[in-house]
């Protein structure tokens, strides 16, 4: 077997292990207290511009992919607009030269204070050949997931909007292989967002410059738990509340500059502490369940978990760590005559719950119909590495709104 086709077994192993039991998983991280989910692709900043940003979206202007980060942003894309947009994202492509992550969105206003969406996410792991414990080949396979997303907007006044998402999810790792002698099977959940997005009326301020700011939340993913045993073991999907903001100045006619910030909470349980025995395993009671030290029980519904994860007591280290658990975006944003942009953009993560923290590069070039984002991510955390550095992501998009009006 050669060193490709080896780390890519032991990518794929590690994602099926954690699926088939998901405890081991969380222990597996000694002193940290990681909150992990199934499915987390749906988490992967799928478009270039955001991508180039620090990874914010939920109070970025419209554009052609609201969907991912606040459906309630679709109903500002103004009468008679409508997008078509293709994003291409490799996934450690230093690595292994064929998982990468697919985004195909279409956006149209309805009129001018509605707009629907659909957009179609896809995760392809490559190929993989599958052996049995004598080492014969059971044939090769394409572990993949995917998305498919159906949106609405309506502005609930000139500056509130409003939009939610319905979302169908289908995650296939081990095409029914038996693992560790356990049948795995496709899993499937269903999950839904809502959005909310205000943008202020324009201010003058001083030498004829303009400036105004917006604010977004949504809450994206809730829904059902997926499952990829006949064990009845269920894991979360990535429930998740963004909350942004965003200042736009208009330096003149020419030149525009935005600033961002987002902060991001998971909505799911954090793993609670248990009692350990002399030999460093969880301690147990009479019926074989885990005592727990502090904190509370993650085996919980999804609604359940979406108020454990914002209870401070459900925490084993209280306040301090539901505030470790915010993830922080910002970015910048600057555009030359609506034709050329530069951005950049910084993610922080604490140590404790993933470590992820990154700097994000991109530019934007558009003309006419057509519009290409590029961004390029470079990790601040050498201990953590990302499965993005080095790595270049794209965004080819059509604005047919532009062809409708003449603009370019």
């Amino acid at each position: 077997m050669t060193i490709r086709m080896k780390l890519r077994s032991i990518i794929i192993g590690s994602l099926v292990a954690f699926f088939v039991n998901q405890s081991m998983a969380q222990n597996a991280f000694g002193d940290y207290n990681v909150v992990t989910t199934a499915v987390p692709f749906l988490m992967i900043s799928p478009d270039a511009r955001a991508g180039g940003m620090g990874d914010v979206g939920a109070a970025s202007s419209s554009d052609a992919n609201n969907i991912h980060w606040n459906a309630g942003k679709m109903a500002f894309l103004g009468k008679d607009q409508s997008y078509l947009s293709l994003s291409y994202t490799p996934w450690l492509n230093r690595l292994v030269p064929d998982i990468n992550l697919a985004y195909l969105t279409y956006q149209k206003a309805i009129n001018d204070k509605s707009a629907f969406g659909m957009s179609l996410k896809y995760f392809s792991l490559g190929d993989i050949n599958f052996t049995d414990n004598d080492g014969n080949s059971q044939g090769t396979f394409n572990p993949n997931e995917f998305a498919i997303d159906g949106a609405y907007s309506l502005k609930l006044s000139e500056r509130w909007g409003a939009g939610i998402a319905l979302r169908y999810i289908y995650s296939n790792l081990t095409q029914g292989q038996s693992v560790p002698g356990l049948q795995t099977k496709p899993g499937q959940a269903f999950g839904a967002d809502i959005g909310f997005y205000y943008k202020s009326r324009r201010q003058n301020l001083k030498n004829g410059q303009k400036g105004y700011w917006s604010f977004g939340t949504a809450i994206t993913n809730m829904g059902s738990k997926i499952s990829y045993s006949e064990s009845g073991q269920e894991n979360f999907i990535p429930t998740n509340l963004r909350i942004g903001g965003r200042y736009d100045l208009e330096i003149d006619e020419y030149n525009r500059v935005g600033f961002m910030l987002d902060i991001n909470k998971l909505l799911v349980p954090t793993p609670p502490e248990y009692y350990k025995t002399d030999n460093g395993r969880d301690s147990t009671d009479a019926d074989g369940n885990k005592v727990i030290k502090a904190g509370k029980d993650d085996n919980v519904s999804p609604i359940q978990g979406m108020v454990q994860a914002l209870d401070p007591n459900a925490k084993p280290n209280g306040m301090s760590e539901l505030i470790d658990e915010i993830v922080w975006n910002v970015g910048i944003e600057y555009w030359y005559s609506d034709i050329f942009a530069v951005r950049g953009g910084y993610q922080h993560e604490h140590e404790s719950k993933g470590n992820r923290k990154y700097f994000t590069l991109g530019i934007g070039l558009k003309y006419n119909v057509f519009g290409l984002d590029f961004s390029y991510l470079i990790p601040a955390n050498q201990s953590v590495r990302s499965p993005l550095e080095n790595t270049l992501r794209f965004t080819l998009y059509f604005d047919f709104g532009a062809l409708a009006t003449g603009e370019e």
